[in-house]
C-alpha cells in the first residue's frame, strides 16, 4: 500500500481544548499563552496533538485537552488504542506559551507556567521534548504531520517561520 500523501490529506482543526489522534496532518492556530503540543510515534508513523489552554484541571473532567494535567495522559491513552504504547519512543515537541496577558504592569504568566507544567509531566512520564518554540510575546500557528517523519513547522505572527 503506498504511503498517504500529506498534501492531499484533510488537516483537521485543533480548537481549544481539543486533540486528534493520527497519521493525517493537524493544524492549531492562535496560540499565545496555550501550548501546542505534539507526540509522535517513529515506529508506527502517528502522532497526536493538542491545543493545552492551563496548566491545571483543578479536578474537572469536563475538557481534559484543555490543561496539560489531563491533557497528556489522555494523548498516551488514545496512542495506546493505536498500539503505540512506549513512552519512551514517542517524540514530543510544542510551542506557544507567550506571555500574552501583561495588565498595568503585571504579568499573569499563564504562558510560562503551561510551559513548565507540560516539561514536568513529559519528564515524569519519561517522554523527551526534542524541540519547542516557546516564549516570546508573538502568537503560532503548528502545523503537525506525522505522515511525514513527525514534521512541526511554526508559523509566528511576526512572519517568522520554523521547523521543530
Amino acid at each position: 500500500m503506498a504511503e498517504p500523501n500529506p498534501q492531499t490529506m484533510q488537516t483537521a482543526m485543533i480548537g481549544i481544548g481539543e486533540y486528534r489522534v493520527g497519521s493525517f496532518p493537524m493544524m492549531t492556530i492562535g496560540l499565545g499563552s496555550c501550548i501546542g503540543l505534539t507526540l509522535y510515534d517513529p515506529q508506527k508513523k502517528i502522532g497526536a496533538m493538542v491545543h493545552i489552554m492551563l496548566p491545571d484541571s483543578g479536578g474537572r473532567t469536563d475538557r481534559p485537552g484543555k490543561y496539560a494535567d489531563t491533557a497528556i495522559p489522555l494523548l498516551l491513552k488514545e496512542l495506546d488504542k493505536t498500539g503505540s504504547s512506549s513512552n519512551r519512543s514517542l517524540v514530543a515537541k510544542m510551542a506557544g506559551g507567550a506571555c500574552m496577558f501583561e495588565y498595568f504592569g503585571t504579568n499573569l504568566n499563564i504562558g510560562e507556567r503551561n510551559t513548565e507544567k507540560v516539561r514536568i509531566i513529559l519528564k515524569e512520564l519519561g517522554i523527551k521534548l526534542s524541540a519547542e518554540d516557546v516564549g516570546g510575546k508573538v502568537g503560532r500557528t503548528v502545523t503537525f504531520l506525522p505522515a511525514s517523519g513527525g514534521k512541526v513547522s511554526i508559523r509566528r505572527a511576526d512572519g517568522v517561520t520554523s521547523e521543530l
